[in-house]
């Protein structure tokens, strides 16, 4: 399992450091406020809900203007279906490391006793 552990990691590493990145920035452009005035009320013809209350999306300028982009980096779309099946081949990835990392620490703490080591969640 160590051995697969490393080998995908040098495979997968840039790419889920890409995804991290810009997921990342995708959230940070997500949150941050606006300036701008709100944009123009409703198009013709629509009536809000009585049962809701209707306000305009806030204008997307600065940093917000930038999420859909960030989302398509991060999504891989922007790359075409290689892209978007590089980022689905990520997304195994990360899960299989999730779950080979944890299985190492357990088998590193259950056999700490025969390599002499004091007993502890974590140790060096």
């Amino acid at each position: 399992m160590r051995k697969w552990h490393r080998w995908l990691s040098v495979m997968f590493g840039v790419f889920l450091l890409w995804i991290a990145v810009t997921g990342v920035l995708s959230h940070v452009a997500a949150l941050w406020p606006t300036g701008g005035a709100p944009q123009a009320a409703a198009p013709a013809g629509f009536v809000c809900p009585e049962t809701m209350v209707c306000r305009p999306k806030p204008a997307a300028d600065g940093p917000r203007a930038w999420v859909g982009f960030f989302h398509h980096l991060h999504s891989g779309e922007e790359f075409g279906p290689l892209g978007t099946a590089i980022a689905v081949l990520s997304g195994f990835a990360m899960i299989f490391f999730a779950f080979s990392g944890l299985w190492l620490y357990v088998r590193m703490w259950l056999h700490r006793k025969d390599r002499s080591l004091k007993p502890g969640w974590f140790w060096k």
